[in-house]
């Protein structure tokens, strides 16, 4: 039995339908969800659905009953970082109370440096997550995840084509952009097949981009010249403090822009391809699929 933590997110979802592609059968699949209500999707496949919060042990001890290998997907709780690293120490400890064989956990990219830079308590609260993890005794591979290309579209806004330009605090800095979907794959890829116990894998792209790069491929996309600006950090700040954004995304924006500037996320790597077994989504690929049936009129 393989379970899935956070089954209805975005990559809990997408992980549970890769284990069905890869012709696991539903009846050996258990998904972990907070609220019934939005799996009812997962119940109509016939995949055994567990309710469990991560803020509750007794909760998840019940739902790893029988559970050989979990895919623990990293809170999202936005709350206080140290909220992320009880989450998963409780779910650990839930684990392995009810005999689990098997942990991956999502985890991030992490680079040396990364103690004085903009994500500090963020990579704290997965290295702390890591280490319960390996101390717990439970195997575990330990998947530390590159940022996603689909992060892009939220740093670049919705009215590139408008405005003609990309306004984000991340200099000349570049990221190893991967998708998603091919971060599930690769973690199912390892719940299914032998070697890759008390492993770490760095899953990030074998190719590293950075805005200028961005833009240049949004340009082509929509036919038009867009151009990338990296304001000062106070200035964005004010930019976007005028333009009505929460407090909470400005934070959020100036964390990660400021992050890539200091190339926090520059690492490339062919581990993914390895457990694809095909060359990653490109960046140029994804802007393109993105923008390829979207006309600059429509935009917003």
């Amino acid at each position: 039995m393989i379970l899935i933590t956070g089954a209805t997110g975005n990559f809990g979802s997408k992980a549970i339908q890769h284990l069905l592609n890869k012709g696991v059968a539903a009846k050996d699949i258990a998904a972990l969800v907070r609220d019934g209500e939005d799996a009812q999707p997962l119940k109509d496949k016939g995949i055994q659905v567990r309710m469990g919060d991560y803020a509750d042990v007794e909760s998840m001890r019940k739902a790893f009953a029988g559970v050989d290998k979990l895919l623990l997907i990293s809170s999202s709780d936005r709350g206080p970082v140290e909220n992320r690293t009880k989450h998963h120490i409780n779910a650990i400890t839930a684990a392995k109370d009810a005999n689990v064989q098997h942990i991956a956990y999502t985890s991030f990219v992490r680079k040396p440096g990364y103690e004085a830079s903009a994500i500090a308590d963020f990579e704290n609260s997965h290295v702390a997550s890591e280490k319960f993890l390996k101390e717990s005794g439970i195997k575990y591979t330990i998947l530390q995840n590159g940022i996603y290309q689909e992060m892009i579209l939220a740093f670049i806004g919705e009215k590139v084509a408008e405005t003609g330009t990309i306004l984000f605090p991340a200099a000349g800095g570049k990221a190893s952009w991967v998708l998603r979907e091919e971060l599930a794959e690769a973690a199912v890829n390892v719940l299914t097949t032998e070697g890759h116990e008390n492993r770490t894998y760095n899953l990030t792209h074998n190719a590293s981009v950075g805005f200028e790069e961005i833009a240049n491929y949004i340009s082509e996309a929509v036919g038009q010249e867009i151009k990338y600006l990296s304001p000062k950090v106070e200035e964005f700040k004010a930019i976007l403090e005028k333009a009505g954004v929460p407090e909470l995304y400005i934070g959020m924006f100036v964390m990660w822009g400021t992050a890539v500037a200091e190339g926090m996320m520059d690492l490339e790597d062919t581990t993914l391809e390895s457990l694809l077994g095909r060359k990653p989504t490109t960046v140029q690929q994804f802007i393109e699929q993105v923008y390829k049936t979207v006309s600059v009129e429509n935009i917003h």
